[in-house]
């Protein structure tokens, strides 16, 4: 009798991924590169940020000093592991640099392809 949790996985249907569903990585494709001697050397294929056009914003945030990217992430998406999604959708390339600024608006927003009232 074949295994019905391997037949699922190898059609696709479940998510065989390495990373937990909150890592910026969740269901990144992963190669191998062969080495001259012949060991293969697994590797993450590179992850392209969404252009933010293709979040929808559900509200702002303006920064205070002394905001944490962590924190922010906890408070407004339930989970500090989820930072990562703020800085997509700010184009942020540096994580810390959308709290260096007082002021600074920060768009809080689902995650990419679920619509919002945005795209009503």
């Amino acid at each position: 009798m074949s295994d019905p949790l391997q037949a699922l996985l190898e059609a696709g249907m479940l998510n065989n991924s390495s990373f937990p569903p909150n890592s910026r990585y969740h269901g990144a494709a992963v190669a191998t590169l062969e080495r001259k001697n012949q060991e293969p050397v697994a590797y993450l294929k590179r992850r392209f940020v969404p252009p933010p056009e293709n979040f929808s914003v559900v509200q702002e945030h303006a920064v205070v000093e002394g905001d944490r990217l962590d924190n922010l992430a906890a408070r407004y998406l339930g989970d500090p592991e989820l930072y990562w999604r703020l800085c997509d959708a700010n184009r942020a390339v540096r994580p810390g640099e959308i709290t260096e600024t007082p002021g600074a608006r920060l768009a809080i927003t689902l995650p990419e392809g679920v619509p919002g009232a945005s795209d009503a």
